[in-house]
C-alpha cells in the first residue's frame, strides 16, 4: 500500500523516533511503514490520522486492482 507518511511526518517536524514515541511503536515500525513494507493495523492508522488531523485515505492509498 502506498502512503504519504514520510511527507506528513517531515512537514510537521517529527523525526522517525519522535513519531514512534508519540504512537507507542518502534522506530522500525515507522521505517517499515514509510518504505511500504508493512501496512498499519486499523488502530495505528486511526492514531496517525488523528495525530496529523487528516483522513486515513490522505495518508494511505489503497492499491488499485
Amino acid at each position: 500500500m502506498e502512503n504519504n507518511l514520510s511527507e506528513y511526518r517531515k512537514e510537521r517536524g517529527y523525526s522517525q523516533q519522535a513519531l514512534a514515541d508519540e504512537l507507542g511503536v518502534s522506530r522500525q515500525t515507522i521505517i517499515s511503514l514509510e518504505k511500504e513494507r508493512y501496512d498499519p493495523s486499523l488502530p495505528l492508522a486511526f492514531k496517525l490520522a488523528a495525530l496529523f488531523a487528516c483522513q486515513i485515505e490522505d495518508l494511505f492509498i489503497p492499491e488499485q486492482d
